[in-house]
């Protein structure tokens, strides 16, 4: 599957799981995205997306967004969208 870098990985918390993003492309919920780095390497679904706090169905490129993951990632991991 090809893949398009979307964003990069700022920070990331523990509880709840969650990943802060700032974006270069365009998101929607219900993307695939793959977030990969040194020891990371993490596909997932978009099924939660927050800018300031409030939920929203699409990020543009230079929002700051936090998703909801499964899994560790680390500041500095490359997001992907699996096209």
């Amino acid at each position: 599957m090809p893949e398009i870098e979307i964003g990069k990985v700022d920070d990331f918390f523990a509880r709840p799981v969650v990943a802060g993003i700032t974006l270069t492309s365009i998101l929607n919920l219900g993307d695939k995205i793959h977030i990969k780095g040194h020891t990371t390497d993490l596909e997932l679904t978009v099924t939660s997306m927050q800018v300031d706090n409030t939920n929203v169905n699409t990020a543009k490129a230079g929002d700051a967004i936090g998703i909801k993951l499964t899994d560790r990632v680390r500041p500095g991991d490359k997001v992907y969208k699996v096209t």
